[in-house]
């Protein structure tokens, strides 16, 4: 049975939903089980309280060391000046130790983003994370033409062959579309036939 993980950070919730639709699409892979979970906030309370920070979020806090425990790791942070979230990267560096033991060796990856605006760096988000998990050995995965909604012309989306987006708005006034939905679920699915058919 391979074991999937999703692992987010969210502050407006928009990262939060995309997480909830990857490992829906995970869930859809015989073979597999999925944990969703978050990563610690590192914000003051106050401050994050003030922002209109998303505090229900019920998925449960991960740990550095846990991850070691599964086949696939689906990461989804939201994009801060081109660049994973701060909360995300402070999460990640204290995988030191499973670099050392090779604990994550192996393994497949996958990232996935928001952002604000159309080309506020969801591609550079991605593609910065990329080299953390090839440091770590990770199997690369992203989301393939396959899934066509990329291509589509007719709304303003996010997604690449980097990973699926979606994005927020200048406010975080809107939240995921059906289509930005669709895409992240077809890369929960992918990745999950991926651990599936190695670690199955």
């Amino acid at each position: 049975m391979a074991k999937v993980l999703v692992l987010y950070h969210s502050f407006y919730g928009h990262i939060e939903a995309m997480a909830q639709a990857v490992a829906q699409g995970a869930r859809d892979v015989a073979g597999t089980t999925v944990d969703l979970k978050r990563v610690p906030e590192t914000v003051p309370p106050d401050v994050f309280r003030n922002a209109k920070g998303k505090e229900d979020q019920t998925a449960p806090i991960a740990t550095p060391g846990e991850l070691a425990d599964y086949d696939a790791i689906v990461f989804g942070a939201p994009t801060r000046f081109g660049n994973v979230s701060a909360q995300m990267r402070t999460f990640i560096d204290q995988t030191g130790p499973l670099w050392m033991q090779g604990g994550l060796i192996g393994k497949v990856g996958s990232v996935f983003t928001a952002s604000a605006t159309q080309h506020g760096g969801q591609e550079s988000t991605i593609l910065s994370f990329l080299p953390t998990l090839l440091h770590h050995g990770m199997l690369v995965t992203g989301l393939p033409y396959a899934e066509k909604r990329q291509m589509g012309l007719d709304e303003i989306k996010g997604g690449s062959p980097y990973g699926a987006a979606t994005i927020a708005g200048g406010q975080g006034e809107r939240m995921p579309s059906e289509q930005e939905l669709g895409m992240a679920q077809f890369q929960g699915r992918h990745v999950a036939e991926i651990a599936a058919r190695l670690f199955g």
